[in-house]
């Protein structure tokens, strides 16, 4: 996501990116900028309410490929899922019809203005089975081991307290419970986001290992982001 950080041509900084860098200068719930204790990676700045727009583009379609990316998801209908950082939820409609009536999304973001602007989208498109949780910059306030999924699309490296936020999540999944990271690739300089808010495969599996999860997939199917799985249980990355 757009930050408040310096653009330079080389990072092939596109117009609507450095519009929305703008608007996330405006920042939730008294995050700032901090450096990871384990990996030295510096946090980017959340994007602010007024950034919203930039999350249901018309042009997100075409360069994240969401609905691919939550095929490759393969959930279950019924399943229990959290969308962590879930701002205008966008993504957390498209969970909601995926695990069905019998299932549960809970919408977590760190913003009652973005919360706000979810339950608008939410009964305009009269779903009934989307909770709405405001969590804080430390604990996302999920029901413990409740979880079948929490997904987190471009928001963990956005995080000022990972470590902490990592070992709530860890509760709220159930023992095979997944967590996936959707995160801008850093390695390829094509990727039209800027550094702050990209991570690469080796940066993700440091820190999210070292809170007690496990890499056990990396798939690269999506045009611009790794899809990084995550489980409780040591695995084999495929």
């Amino acid at each position: 996501m757009p930050t408040s950080d310096p653009v330079s041509r080389s990072h092939r900084v596109t117009p609507a990116v450095l519009m929305l860098a703008l608007l996330a200068g405006i920042t939730a719930a008294g995050q700032g900028a901090g450096v990871h204790p384990v990996s030295g990676r510096q946090f980017a700045l959340p994007m602010s309410v007024d950034g919203a727009p930039w999350l249901t583009r018309a042009e997100r379609e075409r360069e994240e490929a969401p609905d691919l990316a939550l095929k490759l998801l393969a959930i279950a209908s019924g399943s229990t899922v959290a969308d962590v950082g879930a701002g205008a939820g966008y993504m957390t409609l498209k969970l909601a019809k995926i695990v069905g009536p019998t299932g549960r999304v809970y919408a977590n973001d760190l913003q009652a203005g973005m919360l706000a602007l979810l339950q608008k989208n939410v009964a305009r498109e009269k779903v009934s089975n989307v909770t709405p949780v405001l969590g804080t910059i430390d604990d996302p306030k999920l029901p413990s081991g409740a979880l079948d999924l929490i997904i987190m699309v471009d928001v963990y490296h956005e995080l000022s307290q990972p470590q902490k936020m990592l070992a709530r999540l860890r509760e709220a999944l159930k023992p095979n419970g997944r967590l996936v990271l959707f995160e801008y690739r850093a390695e390829d300089p094509n990727v039209p986001i800027l550094p702050l808010h990209k991570m690469s495969v080796a940066q993700a599996k440091l820190e999210v290992e070292h809170e007690g999860f496990t890499l056990s997939r990396v798939q690269e199917d999506l045009p611009r982001q790794h899809l990084l799985t995550f489980t409780k249980a040591p695995a084999t990355v495929r």
